[in-house]
């Protein structure tokens, strides 16, 4: 028998795959763009240069959701050609005989950052994505929870402004709203910030680091609403530990600094004293190395 699992995150701009082996280290890897319609044959051809000839002991999937964890499907929000794909299933057709795990992809980073990154030694965490949109996920007593169909853990969702922007999810002021780079980088045109058409979340970090005050002020209103949903979250949870990760999190301070300082005026409960924010530290592998852990 091999110790390989192939693991796969599946998302609205990329395709990764790797084998890791039972340490939860990445063996070999490979990832390319998600196509805009009908991915499989592009999931198939990833999977294929990552797995070659290895034998694998199983499969698990991070996908962009919403996902079924019950039935196995994916709707990723991105990937319109792809509305409850039966994504284990066919996962499933391709390695017969091992066992085919699936979850949302922002339980699957929670997972891999509390096996081998910065969640290690947490209990009750919360995981989370904050890039395009802003995705998350919970481990409960170190085991992924992904509630009734898989989904539990959608930090991005809560309401932090009630008469906000319209999401992509339907509702309004949702936290992706304002701490999506996309979105702060809107917000900060409409403001008065002066940018050139190609701008986004790292140009606008660059210019905040340089003191511009509305940049500045884009961070501060993303950190904020981070951290109340934080605090939320953690108040229902009875959580110890946030790692948050992401293309906008490697803006560091700017973000972590505000994200701190709603936690202390939102997260008052007395259990929530020790209530830790890290820094996410395995990037672009938290994914895969989650996904791993599903069938470890």
């Amino acid at each position: 028998m091999t110790d390989l699992v192939l693991a796969l995150d599946f998302g609205g701009t990329k395709i990764a795959a790797a084998l890791v082996d039972p340490s939860g280290s990445v063996v070999r890897s490979s990832r390319v763009p998600t196509p805009a319609v009908d991915p499989w044959d592009a999931v198939v051809s990833v999977v294929s240069s990552v797995v070659q000839d290895s034998a694998v002991s199983g499969v698990g999937i991070a996908s962009a959701g919403p996902v079924d964890a019950v039935s196995g499907t994916v709707s990723p929000i991105n990937v319109p050609s792809w509305q409850a794909f039966p994504l284990r299933s066919s996962l499933s057709s391709l390695f017969p005989g091992v066992p085919v795990e699936l979850a949302g992809d922002g339980v699957c980073m929670a997972l891999g950052e509390h096996w081998r990154g910065a969640g290690q030694g947490s209990t009750f965490m919360v995981g989370l994505v904050v890039s395009t949109g802003v995705g998350g996920g919970l481990v409960f007593d170190g085991r992924p929870f992904g509630g009734r169909t898989g989904n539990a853990g959608h930090i991005g969702h809560v309401v932090v402004e009630p008469d906000g922007e319209l999401c992509t999810c339907g509702g309004r002021g949702c936290v992706e709203t304002v701490a999506g780079g996309p979105r702060m980088v809107a917000w900060a045109r409409r403001a008065g910030w002066q940018a050139p058409d190609h701008a986004d979340a790292a140009l606008l970090a660059a210019a905040a680091l340089a003191g511009e005050e509305i940049p500045l002020e884009a961070f501060e209103r993303a950190g904020q609403a981070v951290g109340m949903a934080i605090a939320g979250a953690a108040a229902v949870c009875d959580l110890d530990l946030a790692v948050i990760g992401g293309g906008v999190a490697q803006a560091g301070e700017l973000l972590f600094e505000p994200v701190r300082r709603a936690l202390k005026t939102h997260a008052g409960l007395s259990y929530l004293g020790g209530l830790e924010v890290r820094a996410a530290e395995l990037g672009g592998e938290a994914g895969l190395v989650g996904a791993a852990a599903l069938v470890r």
